[in-house]
């Protein structure tokens, strides 16, 4: 599977590296070429230096060829933007996006859009604990 992933943090760095491991082509893009520090020596796949919601960007990043794509950088609109025209642009089958707004992963998730939201999952998961 072709994956782009916009935002090289620890999540997407993760992200990369687990999926790069299980076999699968993966591009990361990133606005800063610091963040790919975080990826390790035996990262196989590409990093490269690009704004997601740039559409020159995500062509270098190999999006016309990609299967899936992950937007997951600290910014819940930047990510929105990047998820919308990797799925309504470039017809990516698989899109998903980190969401840190409660409100806005419920609307977005009901446009159509693939949400992760980390409050709303953290907040059930503490709930639980904390219950149990």
């Amino acid at each position: 599977m072709n994956v782009v992933i916009m935002g090289c943090g620890r999540v997407g760095a993760r992200l990369a590296l687990s999926l790069d491991r299980a076999g699968h082509n993966v591009t990361v893009l990133d606005i800063d070429a610091y963040a790919f520090r975080r990826l390790t020596p035996e990262f196989r796949g590409t990093a490269i230096v690009g704004n997601g919601i740039d559409e020159d960007a995500l062509r270098r990043a190999g999006i016309e060829q990609a299967d899936a794509f992950a937007a997951v950088t600290q910014g819940d609109n930047r990510n929105i933007m990047a998820a919308q025209v990797a799925k309504y642009v470039f017809n990516v089958p698989k899109v998903t996006l980190r969401i840190y707004d409660p409100i806005r992963e419920e609307l977005y998730h009901s446009l159509g859009l693939d949400t992760v939201g980390p409050t709303s999952t953290i907040a059930g998961i503490m709930e639980g604990k904390l219950t149990q």
